[in-house]
């Protein structure tokens, strides 16, 4: 028995899918293609999939022996900022998935753990546990504007981009002070 009872999931939710159209015989198979708007805190601190954004889904159900084996793609739109010069950042991701959701009472069912394979409840899939897992491990820690991205200046704040080339914040130690002197009058 599970350690605890799953929420009842609406059928009408765009990320549930209803499998009763799909006959419970391995090799059986049926084609999902939907749009569904992106579920709340679907990325990292820096970069993610905002909140009500266009997902399109592109997914197989394949009926195997204990459950639905569901695959396919999750496109959609990415926003964030620059981990290095902290420039916003937009950009779209592909992302695999394949998740097989085990038959209530299945064999499966009462072999494994609980978080080692998707539960349906009843004909009904639940899809964000699995796409929430793909995207967010998708997403970079740390994403660039660009590959050569050079920051911003430690000490102004401002992006290296904008800055002269001979921009610096050289900051003379009082006690080497005389022999910058030194330096200055030899050229």
């Amino acid at each position: 028995m599970p350690k605890h009872l799953p929420t009842h999931l609406n059928p009408r939710s765009p990320l549930v899918l209803d499998t009763r159209e799909l006959p419970r015989r391995p090799g059986v198979l049926r084609t999902v293609a939907r749009t569904a708007p992106a579920p709340a805190d679907l990325g990292l601190e820096l970069i993610g999939v905002p909140e009500g954004a266009e997902l399109s889904l592109d997914l197989r159900l394949e009926s195997v022996s204990e459950g639905v084996l569901v695959s396919g793609t999750v496109t959609g739109p990415v926003k964030g900022e620059c981990g290095r010069c902290l420039r916003p950042i937009t950009d779209s991701l592909v992302v695999p998935i394949q998740e097989l959701y085990a038959y209530e009472h299945s064999t499966t069912v009462e072999t494994t753990e609980e978080d080692e394979v998707g539960r349906m409840q009843g004909d009904l899939i639940d899809l964000e546990p699995v796409l929430r897992d793909a995207v967010v491990l998708a997403l970079p820690t740390n994403p660039v504007c660009r590959e050569d991205c050079p920051g911003l200046c430690p000490e102004c704040g401002v992006q290296w981009d904008e800055l002269p080339a001979d921009h610096s914040h050289q900051q003379v130690d009082s006690r080497w002070a005389g022999l910058s002197q030194l330096t200055r009058q030899e050229e």
